[in-house]
């Protein structure tokens, strides 16, 4: 009997260590999760929220603006390039493209693209692979020629200091060479990404006879405001004209130095060249100089407050269903972007606002100041 009950007190001494054991745990496993981060499973929703979001702080937060501030774009380059995605599905697609493809006889448009020897295979490769494709010319701009990419090499020494000079020379090469084969010409940086089709269609209601310009105004330093850089901006064939002849005319133009965009917007403000509206009929924007994150939740710098025309909007509501532009697009994203705008497809829903009858918008052109 004594056998028996000192079999019991040993199971309930060896018990209450095991529960003084798992308690201890479970304490100790609190009090490091209150001095730690949680990660959680790559897979998890939140976790994927938390990636979002943080891919979106480092395309805003690590953005300082040109003027006086440091730039992210050599923060851009050292992200690792993804493989090429290949869209080989194309006989499962059966769109009728005739309207786009009208438009692109109709509304030429030759692009433009910034780039440097140290970004030609990280950015402007895969802008070659996605959007580029669908402008009538395609150029990429460089401070070295390379006969097999291939990109236009101008003599300008590389670096942020010197984009104004690169914007000058290529402007004035593609007068010199291209200005009869294309209506419009857009200059846009390799983290650019472009909707042609909705760039023509915005572009076919305009009048490339007048001198005029259009994309992501900032409404400071120059007079009638200036186009940011990254969204990219258009130039119609007048506003060409007068950039290819006078745009080297050093007292109505800086030839190099300062911040690329500011300088060509002063210049063309000086050539009598007007900043048009591109704001849709609900006033929504076309031309963005962020993410699509960042436009549609919000988070902008403080600086963008001071210089966007149109009030630092965000949302669903104030980005044109048909917007053409974003920047800060990382190489992956080209390709999200293509698989999403030309691939996926909600099954059973026509969109009514597409209707191809419809006159495209016009929308009016602020006169040039002076």
């Amino acid at each position: 009997m004594r056998c028996y009950k000192g079999s019991i007190a040993h199971i309930q001494f060896l018990l209450g260590i095991a529960i003084g054991i798992v308690i201890t745990f479970f304490f100790s496993s609190m009090m490091s999760l209150q001095g730690s981060v949680v990660r959680l499973p790559p897979e998890h929703p939140h976790a994927l929220g938390e990636r979002r979001l943080a891919e979106n702080s480092f395309d805003v937060h690590s953005h300082l603006h040109e003027h006086g501030q440091e730039h992210s774009h050599e923060d851009l380059d050292n992200l690792e390039d993804p493989h090429k995605v290949e869209f080989e599905d194309t006989h499962f697609h059966h769109d009728d493209e005739s309207a786009a493809k009208r438009l692109s006889e109709s509304t030429r448009v030759l692009c433009w693209i910034m780039t440097s020897p140290k970004t030609l295979e990280k950015k402007a490769r895969h802008v070659k692979n996605t959007w580029g494709k669908r402008c009538n010319i395609l150029l990429f701009f460089s401070s070295e020629t390379n006969t097999t990419f291939p990109t236009i090499g101008l003599n300008v020494s590389e670096g942020r200091n010197h984009l104004t000079g690169k914007t000058i020379q290529a402007f004035k090469y593609i007068y010199d060479k291209y200005y009869n084969q294309a209506d419009w010409f857009m200059k846009a940086d390799d983290d650019t990404y472009v909707i042609v089709e909705n760039l023509r269609y915005f572009l076919s209601g305009q009048n490339t006879s007048q001198p005029v310009y259009f994309g992501h105004r900032f409404k400071v330093i120059v007079k009638q405001g200036y186009y940011s850089g990254g969204a990219g901006y258009v130039l119609s064939k007048e506003a060409l004209r007068r950039f290819g002849l006078y745009g080297n005319d050093t007292k109505r133009c800086r030839q190099d130095g300062g911040a690329e965009d500011a300088e060509i917007g002063k210049c063309l403000y000086n050539l009598g060249v007007s900043t048009g509206n591109s704001l849709d009929a609900l006033g929504r924007t076309r031309f963005h100089c962020f993410n699509p994150e960042t436009h549609l939740f919000g988070g902008f710098p403080p600086w963008y407050y001071k210089y966007d025309n149109d009030g630092a909007k965000k949302g669903t509501e104030n980005i044109s269903d048909y917007a053409i532009s974003f920047h800060y697009i990382p190489a992956e994203k080209m390709y999200s972007l293509e698989f999403y705008i030309y691939h996926l497809r909600p099954y059973g829903i026509i969109s009514q606002l597409q209707n191809l009858n419809n006159k495209p918008e016009v929308i009016s052109v602020t006169p040039a100041a002076g």
